[in-house]
């Protein structure tokens, strides 16, 4: 969500700067009546409609028109950029690092946006960047560098968002409550509308004095190197953390940590054997009820077809040879097949036995 002194809501509503309430309110519903969801089906519709929605709250009341003009204006802290707010948890960060090649500087970075001003502590997230091991040193143990992007403390405000005070002021657009009310008693009958506030982004709260380096958030996005070690006997999957070289989390909250996920080529199963694996185990279920029932005998012969076509990419794919695939990877390609097998076939027992039922009705009454 773009903050809002970066957005120009004179034009969102199509009025010039100096409109009147009376002007501001007529384009409102002109637009609003064009862009209501129950209205509109095209995909943005509800998106923009929200837009004007929060573009009306605010030029509509003189307090905080004048404090949007005033952020637009000449205000040093106007059009600060704004950083992703952190959650937390775990998301893929960009790397690269000197063994491994370039890296997408947008990665680990495609959370919703907060305010640049909004006072708002949250845990930074967790950067995972996965690393190529060779089968040996999967077992001898490896150390390898990587460079990926990530929220850092701010050094010049030492995290906190504020360049002077720690202690956060209520929102002076929404009062504290985190919303605004959108007066929609208008327009469809709907009365009043509550919209996320803009400045604050729901917290109610906002830095008094936000930091012109990071807009507020405490956290500024920088590149950083780390060694990640794996230890002897590493396998495909396994994770090394390094506690705090993740995401820096807003207004002083503790960081995230790097989290580095090794990626054994030798022990991954993909590809044919994967899809071999997951072809037998579709199958079996149809030849064990056909088995079991009789039902469908004529059916079980074809799915011998697929099922040995299914060993055939197996075997083909050599997977047999490597470590931990036949009880590990083969054996969950192999359930998650079955299951879904098992689905299909108990639904053709069901039909079938419905079927011979209808046709053997008229019999059974005479």
């Amino acid at each position: 969500m773009a903050t809002m002194n970066e957005k120009d809501y004179y034009a969102i509503l199509g009025v010039p700067k100096d409109a009147s309430a009376k002007d501001i309110q007529k384009a409102f519903q002109q637009k609003a009546r064009k862009l209501h969801p129950d209205i509109n089906k095209a995909p943005d519709a509800e998106e923009r409609f929200k837009e004007v929605s929060e573009a009306y709250a605010v030029l509509s009341d003189d307090a905080k028109r004048a404090r949007y003009d005033a952020m637009r204006s000449g205000s040093p802290f106007a059009g600060a950029p704004s950083q992703p707010g952190s959650s937390a948890g775990s998301y893929g960060g960009g790397f690269g690092g000197f063994p491994f090649g370039g890296f997408p500087f947008d990665a680990g970075f495609s959370q919703s946006r907060r305010a640049a001003s909004a006072y708002n502590p949250e845990e930074g997230a967790n950067v995972v960047v996965e690393v190529d091991l060779t089968a040996a040193q999967a077992k001898e143990g490896a150390k390898r560098a990587a460079t990926y992007r990530r929220y850092e403390s701010c050094s010049h405000c030492h995290g906190s968002g504020s360049v002077s005070t720690d202690h956060a002021k209520t929102c002076p657009t929404c009062g504290g409550t985190g919303s605004i009310d959108v007066d929609m008693a208008s327009l469809f009958g709907m009365g009043v509308l509550k919209m996320v506030c803009p400045e604050c982004a729901g917290s109610g709260r906002v830095v008094a004095d936000p930091c012109p380096q990071c807009g507020g958030s405490g956290r500024t996005a920088v590149t950083s190197e780390a060694v990640i070690e794996f230890p002897a006997g590493t396998h495909d999957g396994d994770v090394v953390r390094i506690k705090g070289m993740g995401h820096a989390g807003t207004n002083g909250a503790a960081g995230g940590d790097l989290v580095g996920r090794a990626r054994v080529s030798s022990e991954r199963l993909e590809g044919r054997a994967a899809n071999g694996f997951y072809t037998v185990g579709v199958m079996l279920p149809f030849l064990l009820l056909s088995a079991f029932t009789g039902i469908f005998s004529l059916f079980a012969l074809i799915c011998l077809v697929p099922l040995v076509m299914g060993i055939g990419m197996i075997a083909s794919d050599d997977a047999l040879h490597r470590p931990s695939l036949w009880w590990k990877r083969g054996l969950s390609q192999l359930l998650n097949g079955a299951v879904n097998g098992l689905f299909f076939a108990l639904i053709m027992v069901w039909f079938t036995s419905c079927t011979n039922g209808l046709f053997l009705s008229p019999y059974r009454m005479m």
